[in-house]
């Protein structure tokens, strides 16, 4: 470990093991190199049967291998960081600490409850910091008075919530998690004052899903004005002005919570949406409020998390502020990501979700380059460097800066003041969305503004502590699952083959490395190649009698068997090692796959249309909801289908074509009883049935399941009649 002496705020301690790694990696590189020099010496001759196929499937496996060296640098020098919060506040006291904004974006309130959204808000209103150094902003896209409703529910209850945190040191700060979690009263609570904040707590989520679920707000609540007057019966999700309504000024000496301490500031955020107006997604949503809140509050320190991401460490700012605020070595740290983390996963994680391995080894192994990727949740970012500010040595941060109220502004003229940075024509021949705030016109917009910061010389830290900063919820349908992966593989694939490809950007400003990390990601959705052939090809040829690999006794085979095994046993062993089960890692494998086949090739199919511009850029949100018998089948650990989508048609296509050629493929050996037929197909006959078991779910999906999550009979027929074109094709 280095940086560790008392005068430092957090220590890097570099990754242990990388010479058993470094002697593994070499072993799997010389064995693919075995396996190339394989295929070119083993090429069917001119005329021979199954030549181009022989072609195809090395072209596969170059690339493949290819690609597994880029992940690589992944690997090779991760690092760890550790904070050090107790020196932060013996070095700080709390009126020398840094302000800090938080943005929290919702877009739609069918598919984020605002029941969610409240529950996310109260979680960071209560963290453990400074209140009046502490402003909360929501930035509600559709402009919905239901969302502003439990916002402005939030607001009340937390006079409650927040002294309740404080004195009992509640962990998580999330009421519903908490309460979800905890179902009688812990030892260090107060029985009385416990069961009093939970039944408020219920009924407030209550009166918000009762609201919700009629679409209207109560007449009594209406009547007290509150803000609910700037809404009308002529407003639409995209179509309404800019509102900007502070529910609680941190500066009131009245905005005080059951216990007399000031509440932080509460801030509602709609910008203004119009036809024809092109509103950037939650880019756009984030300038806005970059810009609305440097009027109101202009906090050196902004963090960003999802409606749905909860707080679930109270000391999470601490910690990211012992890499902002360390004078030696965080003069350069523009942001601090955590990782992203999903409460509603159980150890069999049937969508393959979990990110867990991905954050203890990938990110650490990219912090060692440079500095994780702003992965647009769960991050803290310096202001300046988020609004363009180029890194130099001489740079000195104001901690203390922030908005000197003008002595005879009311909260009604800083409203309008912030109001006018919201309209939707703010940003025309401005910067905004290129040089200043996160970029446009990508999908995933946040990785693109994290590699334009560290152009410009920046640096970032990856934060990951024993406690989980923050934890949301990941997807709990197939399609939810497939249309969020299809999002990112799509966005990274654009910012690749963009002018903000890592390298032409990067030349010179950052390290070989970093760009490799970007490129690992970037070329993501192109895997959907090499698998597509794995998954059809070498079936059908087990089927029509074309060998494509070395027989069994050969001692080509080797090589083949090595990587196989090797890369995933490597794989069992982390995904074991952070916490996961044999089952989750199965259930990954199989995701894995049913990714590559469909979200990474719909989203280089959309990739390629773009740039022939034949399509606009989309995007989509991640539902938060689904039905009652869905999340029941979710509970159950049983996948969910239930829909003629085209993800399913390909997914049910191959599982088929795969069952029809290892029935096909055997029964010919049955039939002609060849028994040099196993040696030279062992290999083909192995993988098609591999592919066969990791589809089981799919054909009780398909043939014997009754609920409404099975396949739907027309997926059988199109399915059906896909496999059947493709398997009486010659090769």
């Amino acid at each position: 470990m280095t940086g560790g002496h008392d005068s430092s705020l957090f220590a890097i301690e570099k990754g242990k093991g990388m010479v058993a790694y470094r002697l593994y990696a070499t072993s799997i590189l010389v064995s693919t190199c075995l396996v190339w020099w394989y295929r070119a010496t083993h090429i069917p001759s001119i005329g021979e049967k199954g030549r181009w196929l022989w072609i195809g499937i090395s072209l596969a496996e170059i690339f493949t291998g290819l690609y597994w060296i880029v992940t690589q640098f992944l690997r090779l020098n991760p690092i760890y960081r550790h904070a050090f919060p107790d020196r932060l506040s013996q070095r700080y006291s709390d009126k020398q600490l840094p302000g800090v904004d938080v943005f929290v974006c919702t877009a739609d309130p069918t598919s984020e409850p605002p029941s969610m959204v409240n529950s996310t808000i109260l979680s960071v209103m209560a963290y453990d910091y400074p209140s009046e150094k502490l402003n909360v902003y929501l930035s509600d896209d559709a402009g919905s008075i239901l969302t502003f409703y439990a916002l402005w529910e939030a607001s009340e209850f937390a006079k409650v919530w927040l002294p309740f945190c404080r004195r009992y040191k509640i962990e998580p700060r999330s009421p519903a998690a908490y309460f979800s979690n905890i179902h009688s009263v812990p030892d260090t609570c107060c029985t009385k004052e416990w069961y009093y904040v939970k039944e408020l707590y219920e009924n407030m989520v209550i009166r918000i899903n009762t609201v919700v679920k009629k679409g209207k707000v109560p007449e009594e609540v209406l009547a007290n004005d509150n803000g609910f007057s700037k809404w009308n019966e002529g407003m639409a999700p995209k179509d309404h002005p800019s509102i900007v309504q502070i529910l609680v000024d941190g500066m009131d000496y009245d905005a005080v919570e059951k216990d007399g301490i000031a509440l932080p500031t509460l801030v509602y955020v709609a910008r203004e949406k119009r036809s024809g107006q092109h509103h950037n997604f939650k880019a756009g949503a984030m300038n806005a409020l970059i810009r609305v809140s440097s009027v109101i509050s202009n906090s050196p320190i902004i963090l960003n998390v999802d409606c749905d991401m909860y707080s679930n460490n109270s000391k999470c700012i601490r910690e990211a502020l012992c890499f902002l605020l360390d004078e030696e070595k965080g003069q350069n740290i523009a942001f601090v990501q955590y990782p992203q983390d999903f409460a509603n996963l159980d150890s069999y994680d049937i969508y393959g979700n979990s990110l867990t391995v991905y954050n203890a080894l990938d990110f650490p192994g990219i912090d060692g380059w440079g500095g994780s990727p702003y992965i647009g949740t769960g991050c803290f970012h310096r202001r300046e460097a988020l609004c363009g500010r180029p890194y130099s040595k001489d740079y000195k941060e104001n901690w203390a800066k922030g908005v000197v109220r003008i002595s005879d502004e009311t909260i009604s003229d800083m409203e309008e003041r912030a109001k006018s940075l919201a309209t939707c024509t703010f940003e025309l021949d401005t910067e905004w969305g290129n040089g200043i705030g996160l970029k446009y016109g990508y999908p995933v917009e946040d990785v693109v503004t994290g590699l334009q910061i560290k152009c410009h010389g920046w640096k970032s830290a990856y934060c990951n502590p024993k406690r989980t900063a923050f934890l949301g919820l990941s997807p709990t349908t197939l399609e939810q699952c497939l249309v969020q992966y299809k999002r990112w593989s799509e966005g990274n694939l654009q910012i690749f083959l963009s002018m903000y490809n890592a390298f032409l950007v990067g030349h010179r400003k950052l390290c070989f490395g970093l760009i490799m990390c970007y490129y690992m990601y970037g070329l993501w959705a192109t895997t959907c190649f090499p698998t597509w052939y794995y998954v059809v090809i070498p079936s059908l040829c087990f089927l029509q009698g074309i060998p494509l690999f070395p027989e069994v006794t050969s001692i080509w085979v080797l090589p083949f068997i090595y990587i196989t095994s090797a890369t995933y046993i490597l794989s069992l062993a982390e995904t074991v090692r952070f916490g996961g089960t044999i089952i989750g890692w199965w259930n990954f494998q199989r995701m894995w796959l049913i990714k590559r086949i469909t979200s990474f090739s719909f989203a280089t199919i959309d990739t390629a249309l773009k740039f022939l511009g034949w399509s606009e850029m989309s995007f989509s949100i991640t539902e938060k909801v689904t039905d009652d018998s869905s999340k029941k089948r979710y509970e159950q650990r049983i996948i969910e289908f239930g829909s003629a989508s085209a993800y399913f048609v390909i997914i049910a296509s191959v599982a088929l074509l795969n069952l029809f050629c290892l029935v096909g493929g055997f029964g010919a050996f049955l039939v002609n009883k060849e028994t040099e037929r196993i040696n030279k197909f062992f290999i083909q006959g192995f993988l098609c049935a591999i592919l066969v078991v990791i589809n089981l779910p799919v054909y009780e999906a398909l043939f014997l399941r009754k609920d409404n999550g099975r396949l739907p009979f027309s997926v059988l027929v199109a399915s059906l009649g896909l496999t059947m074109l493709v398997v009486f094709l010659p090769l």
